[in-house]
């Protein structure tokens, strides 16, 4: 990534304000993120991708989820592509990493981000319903380029004239779009019941050999009935603790929606209950985290039908990142075979239908 790209970012949402300082954030695997601070404006976040479709597509569904919904998120401020390379500037949020913060609340404040987490789920899941099953993406009628945004009440997005596409922002070399915010759809939509079958087949596969024993037994789960409730809602497949800030004992924000999914309800719910209730605390105190976490879901919505193909899949689906490392569960995150230990452990809950 170049210093133009940054350049034209800045040019477009922070226009004249001189940077003093740029720091390099560790989040995710697939995109660089920096935290930029200016002499005389307000921080901002700079995200960047190699794919330019991935930040256009997260900056939609920000700016929708900001507009449907009491989630907190930062609002983005701009989103494009510069030199093939895509970019995304929200405002920095304040608070601690969660993460971090998470072993260190007290028990009553841990309870209550559980709560706030199936709340927030529930609220997504009600605001954001598709046809099928599959990758979020927007509609090719929103052309690449820099948003610069105002979300109205729909995720509506206004700009100076409120109606040109494809105009080019002659300081800063970047194609602009004004106009409607892009809407999500599918790509590629399939029914609920094949793509449970297709994403937690795509995890066993990856489950490294300490899970020999058990990829079978995840496999048999998927090739029976998948019944439940399998109208397609959005699926923020990576929603936990760990990309979110707290402060005062409450989240501040939830970040990274990156390459967001739709999916039948029960795995998301799954899947988000593991990462929350089961990730960070030993195994005596994660039932009272997942009642919260359950209470905060059904103060909003129904809980979903609790399948055991949609509970294989979902935690299948986080044993191992995207370079195919074990993931470290607890904080600090303790070694690989502590890691590969807890993980078995989900698994065998999961397709068990015991813990919960």
């Amino acid at each position: 990534m170049s210093d133009a790209v940054r350049e034209r970012a800045l040019a477009a949402t922070r226009p004249g304000a001189t940077p003093v300082s740029v720091e390099p954030l560790r989040r995710g695997n697939r995109k660089r993120t920096e935290v930029v601070r200016f002499d005389a404006a307000a921080p901002v976040v700079v995200q960047y991708s190699e794919t330019p479709g991935a930040t256009r597509t997260e900056a939609a569904l920000l700016s929708a989820i900001d507009a449907r919904t009491d989630v907190p998120v930062p609002r983005p401020l701009g989103a494009g592509t510069a030199d093939g390379t895509g970019w995304l500037v929200t405002p920095l949020v304040e608070g601690r990493d969660l993460h971090e913060a998470f072993v260190e609340l007290d028990p009553a404040e841990r309870r209550g981000v559980a709560r706030a987490f199936g709340r927030f789920l529930a609220t997504l899941h009600e605001a954001f319903r598709f046809s099928g099953c599959g990758p979020l993406t927007i509609e090719e009628a929103a052309s690449d380029g820099a948003t610069t945004e105002e979300t109205g009440s729909d995720g509506a997005t206004t700009g100076e004239t409120g109606s040109d596409r494809g105009a080019t922002d002659e300081a800063t070399g970047s194609e602009s779009v004004r106009g409607r915010d892009p809407s999500l759809s599918v790509s590629d939509p399939v029914d609920a019941a094949e793509w449970v079958r297709r994403f937690g087949g795509r995890h066993a596969a990856r489950l490294p050999a300490d899970f020999d024993d058990l990829r079978e037994r995840i496999r048999d789960a998927l090739r029976g009935p998948i019944e439940g409730d399998g109208e397609p809602r959005l699926f923020p497949w990576d929603f936990r603790p760990g990309n979110a800030l707290v402060a005062d004992g409450a989240v501040t924000a939830v970040l990274d929606w990156e390459a967001p999914l739709a999916a039948p309800r029960g795995v998301s719910v799954a899947k988000a209950e593991h990462l929350v209730a089961d990730w960070y605390v030993p195994a005596s105190e994660a039932e009272s985290l997942r009642r919260s976490f359950r209470d905060g879901y059904e103060s909003v919505a129904p809980l979903p039908p609790n399948e055991r193909a949609h509970r294989a899949a979902a935690v299948a689906s986080a044993v191992v990142d995207s370079g195919g490392t074990v993931t470290n569960p607890r904080y600090p995150p303790v070694a690989r075979d502590a890691a590969v230990a807890f993980h078995r452990a989900a698994l065998r809950r999961a397709l068990d239908g015991t813990g919960g």
